[in-house]
Parts: C-alpha cells; structure tokens; sequence
C-alpha cells in the first residue's frame, strides 16, 4: 500500500478484446448477469503486509488452491452497483460510497480486513475507464459492477484467513423487467428462515443467499417469482425477501418497513427510498409488521401497496402474496401509484434525468 489509504495499479490491457462488432452484438440484449467485460480488477492482501499488487487485467480464470479457505469455511462478501450514461455524454455510479462502506461492515462481521474506501472507488473507476464501451448504449442499460473478497490463503483450519484476493468484475445489463415493471407474486416462507439475531443477517455475503434458495426453489414451484422470510425467532414479523427488502404503504400515503434489527441487509436501495419519501413529505415509520397484520390490512383495504427494493431490480411492486393455506392480493394487483413514482424518481436521479439534491450521483467521466 502507498500513501495510505492509497494503492497504485497497474494496468494490463487485454491483448484480445472482444471486437466491437461482437461487442454491439452482445450489447444488443445483454439480459442479467449473462455476459462480462474485457477486464478485471485484483488486489491482494497478506496478513503483515496490508494490500498490495493492485491491477487490471484481462478479465479470466482465477487459480485457485483446493485448499483455499473460502472453499472450506465460506470467508466471502460481496457488492453490487451500477454505472450508467450520464446524459452529457459522460458516465456515472449511484452511491459508491455506501457500498464502500457496507464492504467494510461485512468485511467486518466476517472476520476479513479493511479495504480502505478510496481503493474499493479507485478499483470502480479503473474498470469502468478501461471498459466503457461495454455500457450498453439503450435507454434501460446500465453495467453491473460485482466487487467481491474472499479468503485464499491454503489452509485447513477453523480461524480468519491471512491471505485474502479482492476483485472486481463488470457485466453489461439490460432492464431487469423484460416488457416493462409489472408486479411480482411471492412466497411466505413457513419452514426456512434467512437469518437470526446474531448471525450474518447484515453482512452481504453469499452464506446468506446460499441459505436462501431452497425456499427461493419453493417459491418458484408455488408460482412466485421471490420468497419472503419471516423472524428466526417467532415466524411472525416480516424480514425481507431472498434479495430484496420490503416496503408497505397505507392508506394515508404513509409508509412501513421492517427495522434494522442485525437480520436484515442495509440496502442502499432502501436507504435512498427512505430519503426520497421523506422529500415528498410521507412518513416512514421503521417498525415490525407481522405475517397477519399484512394479510389483514391488505383485507381491510388500509394496506394499498407493497414493494420490494434492490440495486438489480431497483423497486418491484408486489401484487400477489402466497402461502401453504391460501392467496391474497395487494389492492388490485397492479402496480400502485407510490410505488411507482418513488420508482420513477429514484432511476431519473440515477440516470441523470433529474437533479441530485442528495448528492448521490458520483461522476467516474
């Protein structure tokens, strides 16, 4: 490490990228997660030593040891964000210094050290400087910056890693939603849960979405496209869905969401609902809702709508909700009026189209 929180990389440009003509076809429907650019970022870390060997490189396989850590006791956290157009023709990312960081609260819940911030933002603007062309050129595209660490020193034994490969990888995305936003229908799970006081609930680290697919298999046999967890401890209160967390709005114009308590991840996406609601003057309260209390508001009519919110997905009306004994909907299952406006609001500003009053908006070009 250099000058501190410093670190200087070096650049290695891929001898053989992809040709632009196979690019433009590529970006032409790129889908989610599907397809990745001509580069990569690593840094290495060594207990002593601190980071070192910063680079971009071509984007390619990582040797790895079968004796890696992150193979045997699961040392891994993750990020995602995205870089977009700006519409003056430069290129910008929404809050990376809050995935920066919610990297080191992770890093820091799973025993793994300290990316000092302006390296986790340096990595960012190396990649999206030597990969700008991958940004798909349509009005929905955006490319998906996936920052991940793990442990890989070769070692059997239950103790932190001392040895630890950061890096960053960058995947050109469409919208998420093929044919436009339309309402999602999801499973209340009755037999998993997500996380429990004390666990890895407010860490992003892939333990928490391994653990989350047999109910997310489930939902998908019911019909659903995403699964609901409730509290480990009662399996009453609402936590969050298998990636996304969750939004109620009442009748009043006033917004729910579940509190965070440890078990459920900080989303940025959530943060920045919170503000912007507030900016419209709605109250937000941050409180536990029930199974039953949803179900029966949602009865009553004084519950309007229900949202989940991400970065993949940005905010995702819920219209239908699922369960072993029976089925309801939210209003009249479409997409609601709140849910869409503090979407439209919060992907202008993301894109550009809209002012900044919160600062969000960190220009890379």
């Amino acid at each position: 490490m250099s000058g501190g929180d410093k670190l200087d990389f070096e650049i290695r440009p891929n001898p053989q990228p992809v040709s632009a003509a196979e690019r433009a076809a590529l970006l032409a429907n790129p889908g989610f997660g599907r397809i990745f650019t001509d580069h990569m970022v690593t840094i290495r870390y060594a207990e002593g030593k601190g980071w070192y060997d910063g680079r971009v490189e071509s984007r390619a396989p990582i040797p790895m040891d079968p004796a890696a850590a992150v193979l045997h006791y699961a040392q891994e956290i993750f990020e995602g964000l995205k870089a977009y157009h700006a519409a003056d023709g430069g290129v910008t990312m929404f809050r990376p210094d809050a995935n920066a960081r919610r990297f080191n609260i992770s890093a820091e819940r799973m025993s793994m050290p300290h990316l000092p911030e302006q390296v986790f933002l340096d990595s960012l603007h190396h990649i999206i400087q030597v990969d700008r062309e991958w940004i798909p050129p349509t009005e929905d595209g955006s490319l998906y910056l996936r920052p991940f660490m793990y442990a890989s020193e070769v070692f059997l034994g239950v103790r932190p890693a001392l040895e630890y490969l950061y890096v960053l990888i960058a995947s050109p995305v469409g919208a998420y939603f093929s044919g436009g936003v339309k309402p999602v229908a999801v499973w209340v799970s009755q037999e998993y849960t997500r996380a429990a006081p004390g666990g890895t609930g407010a860490a992003k680290c892939g333990g928490n979405y391994a653990a989350s697919l047999a109910a997310q298999a489930e939902a998908i046999e019911h019909g659903c496209d995403q699964v609901v967890f409730l509290d480990a401890v009662e399996r009453r209160y609402v936590d969050e869905l298998g990636g996304m967390n969750i939004f109620f709005v009442y009748d009043d114009g006033n917004l729910v969401t579940p509190p965070l308590t440890g078990t459920i991840l900080p989303g940025i996406t959530r943060d920045s609902v919170l503000a912007l609601a507030a900016r419209e003057g709605r109250r937000v309260d941050e409180r536990p809702v029930s199974f039953d209390e949803w179900r029966a508001d949602a009865a009553s009519g004084r519950l309007r709508e229900v949202f989940a919110c991400g970065t993949a997905a940005v905010i995702t009306p819920i219209g239908v909700v699922r369960t072993p004994v029976g089925e309801f909907k939210m209003g009249d299952g479409g997409p609601g009026e709140v849910t869409m406006g503090l979407r439209e609001q919060l992907v202008a500003i993301q894109r550009g189209r809209a002012d900044d009053p919160h600062g969000w908006v960190h220009r890379v070009l």
